[in-house]
C-alpha cells in the first residue's frame, strides 16, 4: 500500500501515532460543530509547535476544553482561563487560550446566523487559499495563513492533505465529493 511520503519516511515509533490521523481523519469532512472546533482549537495550538506534540496531547485538550463543547468554551470565564494557564497537559500559551475562547463565541454567533459552523463553512465554499485566510482572520482570532490552510486542509475543504499516490486519497475522495471541486 502506498502513503504519503511523510508517512513513509517516519520512524517507526512516531508512525503509529501519526499513521492513524493519517488514515482516519484527516482530509476527511466534518460535519459536527464541536468536533470542527476541536479541530480549529489543535491547529491554533500546533502554531510554533510540532502535530506530534498535539497529537500527543489531544485527549488532554479535550478533558481541559470539555471535550470542545462550543456552548461550555463560550461561556468560560477567568478562572477557567487561568486553569487552562496552569493546565500541562495542553499549551499553556495565554493568546492560544484566549482564542479558543473567544472562537468558541464566535462560532456561536455563526450558528445563530447560519444554523451551524459546518453549514457557514458549507456557504463559503469554494474559496482559494488566500480568500479563506481572508475572511478567517475576519472572523477568528489567531488564524494565521499556515493554521487556516492546515485547517481546511484536515476538514476536506482545501486540497492537499494526501499525495495523489496515497491509499488514503481515494478514500478521502469516496467520502468527500467536496474534494473533486478543489482538487
Amino acid at each position: 500500500m502506498s502513503y504519503c511520503s511523510a508517512i513513509e519516511n517516519m520512524v517507526e515509533d512516531k508512525k503509529a501515532l501519526h499513521k492513524a490521523y493519517h488514515d482516519k481523519l484527516y482530509g476527511f469532512p466534518i460535519y459536527d460543530d464541536n468536533e470542527l472546533f476541536c479541530r480549529l482549537v489543535l491547529e491554533i495550538n500546533q502554531a510554533g509547535l510540532s502535530w506530534e506534540t498535539i497529537l500527543k496531547k489531544e485527549s488532554t485538550f479535550r478533558k481541559a476544553y470539555d471535550n470542545f463543547n462550543i456552548d461550555l468554551v463560550a461561556a468560560y470565564a477567568e478562572v477557567d482561563r487561568e486553569r487552562l494557564l496552569g493546565d500541562a497537559g495542553i499549551i499553556r500559551n495565554r493568546l492560544k487560550v484566549n482564542a479558543a475562547i473567544e472562537n468558541a463565541r464566535a462560532i456561536q454567533q455563526l450558528q445563530k446566523e447560519y444554523g451551524s459552523f459546518e453549514k457557514w463553512l458549507a456557504h463559503h465554499h469554494p474559496k482559494s487559499k488566500e480568500e479563506w485566510v481572508k475572511l478567517f482572520k475576519k472572523t477568528f482570532k489567531f488564524t494565521g495563513g499556515e493554521i487556516v490552510n492546515e485547517f481546511l486542509m484536515s476538514i476536506g475543504y482545501l486540497p492537499g492533505a494526501h499525495s495523489p499516490t496515497c491509499e488514503i486519497y481515494k478514500n478521502v475522495l469516496k467520502t468527500n465529493p467536496m474534494w473533486l471541486k478543489t482538487a
